[in-house]
């Protein structure tokens, strides 16, 4: 966002350099350098103004296209093309990450990066996954907190969230391109969520902070 008010700060000729060619100024700024001269008294020709409202729509429409080649890239290409490879979606490994915890969220991102070969990202994948469940532990155990519940089960959910964006940009990154894909089957990501329930049954107070355990305590509660 351009302030007008910082912009009037600068001299005639400091506003001036907003119209040179190739400058890196936003459109926004480019105006209003321009609206302040012409207050202050500043004459433009003709061929002037054509140039500099050029200068402004040009800049607009390349913000423009970097917004949407940004929004292209986190976009998930699933198709139903037969022919096309068949993954996990990326909406799956984020909901199972985020519920689940990271590790089976990276199993199954490491098993999409080995379908298309990616196996150096895959590696990291699952040191991604199952390294964030091990320092959200030691975090845990270290960090100072009042002892308190919902400030644990913050500090648990805030780990838990970081890694699963820290595989959503993984997936995003590593990943080709505007790739069209099916949807796989949902079955292994279900098989793998009842793992992580039994894996709380078994080490609950290692898991406490995971969405799906909260459950889990509600029922417990009735």
């Amino acid at each position: 966002m351009v302030s007008k008010n910082v912009l009037r700060k600068l001299s005639d000729a400091e506003l001036e350099r907003y119209f040179i060619p190739g400058n890196r100024f936003t459109p926004e700024a480019v105006e209003a350098a321009f609206e302040i001269l012409t207050e202050r008294g500043r004459l433009f020709s003709e061929s002037e103004k054509i140039f500099i409202r050029e200068m402004i729509l040009a800049k607009k429409q390349q913000d423009e296209t970097r917004t949407n080649q940004e929004k292209e890239v986190w976009k998930d290409y699933i198709t139903t093309d037969p022919s096309a490879i068949k993954l996990y979606s990326r909406n799956t490994i984020l909901i199972i990450s985020l519920v689940f915890g990271t590790i089976p969220g990276s199993i199954l991102l490491f098993l999409n990066l080995v379908t298309v070969k990616r196996y150096t990202a895959a590696a990291l994948t699952l040191l991604i996954g199952f390294g964030f469940f091990f320092l959200q532990q030691y975090i845990l155990s270290t960090a100072p907190h009042d002892g308190r519940f919902n400030t644990k089960y913050n500090l648990e959910i805030g780990i838990l969230a970081l890694g699963a964006v820290l595989l959503l940009v993984m997936s995003v990154v590593a990943m080709p391109k505007k790739l069209a894909y099916q949807a796989k089957s949902p079955i292994l990501p279900i098989v793998l969520s009842v793992l992580s329930i039994i894996m709380y049954i078994l080490f609950k107070e290692s898991l406490s902070g995971y969405p799906i355990m909260s459950v889990f305590r509600l029922l417990g509660s009735f």
